[in-house]
Parts: C-alpha cells; structure tokens; sequence
C-alpha cells in the first residue's frame, strides 16, 4: 500500500479527488488566526508574543523555524503569520527549488514585510541554501554573472521579510542556515481532548453533527495528528450518509464512528492494517524479535525505507516497537495488543 493511500498517512494524497480533492478541504478547515488555532499552546503564545512585538516596532518578525513530523499544522501556522502580520505569504517546497534563479525570482519579488514560507527546507540544494545565508542576514542577494574570467558578481538589496522554514528532520538541516533563524519551535503530537477540538470544529465548518462522543472516538484514531483526524472525519461522515440513507439530518455518535473505522480498519489505538500486518509479522515468524531492518523488509515485500520512514515511527512512538542495535522488537503492549499471550522472559 502507498503511504498516500493509507487514512492514517501523515502526507496530503494529491490525488484525493473525494471532495473535491485533498488539498482544497484542508484549506477550508484550516484556523485562519491563532485565536482559532487549537492546541500548540507553548508554540501559540510564543509566536503571539513575538508578532506583537514586531509590530509595535514597524519591522518585520525574525526568521522561523518549525519542526516536527507532517500533518501538525507548521503550513498553517506561516499563514496564521503572515495573516497576523498583515503581510503576503509566497509558499514553495524546498525540492521544486533547484536552480539559484528560481530563488532570486522568488526573493526579488517579496515585498517589505512578507513571509517566504520554505516547506521540507532540509531537501534545499546545499548551492542553492547558501543563497539564502545573505538573504537572512542583510538582506542582500548576491549573484554571480556570466563564467569564467570575465564573471562578475552584483549585489540585490532586498526588503526586510520574514523566512518561515519548515522540517520534518532538524537533523538533516545545515548547521549555517539553522544558526540564522531566530526563533525555533517544535511542534509536538496532540492529546486527544485538543483533537476532540479540532475534529468538532472541522464538522461544524463541514456541516457534519457530531457530538462529544463521537468526537472523541475519532480523535483516539488520529494518531495525535489534526490531519488525519479531518480526513476520518470526512470519511465517518461517508459512512454515515449511506447507512442512514440521507445525505443530512444524521448524527454522528460514538457507535456510528466506531463501527465505520473498524470497517476502515483503524482499530481503538490508530494502527492500521498494515501496522497490523508487520507486528503480527514480527511475532508469528520472529518471536518478535530481535530482527533485522532488512528481513522485515523481505519478509513484508516492502521497501526499508518505506518501514523505517512511514511504518516505524508510530509504533515506537507509541510502545509497541523497539529499535535496538540487535534489530526490532514487538514490546509487551504489542503482544497485548494484538491478542497474543505474553512472551515468556528466558
């Protein structure tokens, strides 16, 4: 199974037709002040104090960095920004940007105050991040014209803006262009009352009737994630629709959301079939380890980057896994989990 396919994925399926395509409905549901952003609240009252303080200066905020894994809301929060600071925000990805002139084209076209919102700024070409090191310290774009003997270089004086990276791997990001930004905050999973939030905030603006039960059955399956708990939400209410025959006028309860996603196989702790289907893995054939990143590979007929990058995570996160130098191993709430009786201790 692709990542993209999964309901529990993290990353945005662009080609998610199903209202009107993915990336559209989470640009509906998303806050559009910080007053409407729930939860991040150590990263929310940073970011207010921070903003206050560069406009009673008239100047622009300081550089900002946001990390931490897909689907938490860094996109929304450079909006949240540059909406708060009254100023245009111009988004790119930092793959798409692979020659030194695409750059420029962006940095020469910001105006005084404006938020260049850089997203996976950690994939940025080391040439093309070198770029970016005068731009955030002075304001000054230089380039190289023309080759050999007679290249010339020629400074661009810029305005005063705002550069908000964001990263899902701090590690992977260059100590010179991290050093430049002066504000940097992790933005962590969220618990499940504060998805609860979000999933009954989501409904309303899709004119979905939820209650708190229902609500907070669909939170405990989001994996802490508000993007996976408005696409659940999306989909409880497509199971909703045909089982009461009507397209509104239903309610969704605690019952009606927990039989849809045991039809969507998203069990009572987020994990799907596929994170069923490696555990059950690691404990028929493994006696749930130690085992090797490359056997499971094998074994799963699925790429290792795929296990260590869109499998793992989760599930150490959460305790049923655990990497070690001898390989992986199913922890005790794994075996519990998935029904077996515990491993005995030899």
């Amino acid at each position: 199974m692709n990542e993209q396919e999964r309901l529990v994925s993290r990353t945005i399926n662009e080609n998610t037709t199903v209202d009107g395509g993915e990336i559209k409905v989470e640009q509906t549901l998303r806050p559009q002040n910080l007053d409407e952003y729930v939860g991040q609240d150590s990263v929310r009252e940073k970011i207010s104090l921070f903003i206050k303080a560069a406009c009673q200066r008239g100047d622009s905020l300081d550089h900002v960095l946001l990390a931490g894994p897909p689907g938490l809301g860094k996109t929304t929060l450079a909006q949240i920004i540059a909406r708060e600071m009254g100023t245009q925000i111009h988004i790119v990805t930092g793959p798409t940007v692979e020659k030194k002139g695409d750059l420029a084209a962006v940095l020469t076209n910001l105006q005084p105050g404006d938020v260049l919102f850089i997203d996976e700024i950690h994939r940025l070409h080391m040439a093309i991040e070198e770029v970016l090191y005068g731009a955030m310290e002075d304001f000054k774009l230089d380039l190289i014209i023309g080759q050999g003997p007679g290249a010339r270089t020629i400074r661009i004086d810029l305005p005063r803006f705002t550069l908000v990276g964001a990263t899902t791997r701090t590690g992977l990001l260059s100590s010179p262009l991290r050093g430049r930004f002066g504000v940097e905050m992790r933005l962590d999973f969220y618990p499940v009352n504060e998805l609860a939030r979000i999933v009954t905030r989501s409904a309303l603006l899709l004119s979905i009737e939820i209650d708190d039960e229902g609500a907070l059955e669909i939170a405990a399956r989001a994996r802490g994630t508000p993007r996976i708990a408005n696409r659940l939400i999306r989909r409880v209410r497509d199971y909703a629709q045909v089982k009461f025959k009507t397209v509104t006028g239903f309610s969704i309860d605690r019952k009606t959301a927990n039989e849809a996603l045991n039809l969507f196989e998203i069990d009572a702790r987020g994990l799907d079939s596929m994170d069923r289907k490696l555990l059950t893995a690691m404990i028929d054939k493994f006696d749930g380890g130690p085992v090797g990143i490359e056997t499971l590979s094998s074994v799963l007929s699925e790429e290792r980057d795929t296990l260590e990058e869109v499998y793992e995570p989760f599930l150490v996160q959460e305790g049923f896994l655990q990497r070690t130098p001898r390989g992986r191993i199913a922890t005790p709430l794994a075996y519990s989990h998935m029904g077996y009786p515990a491993k005995a201790i030899v």
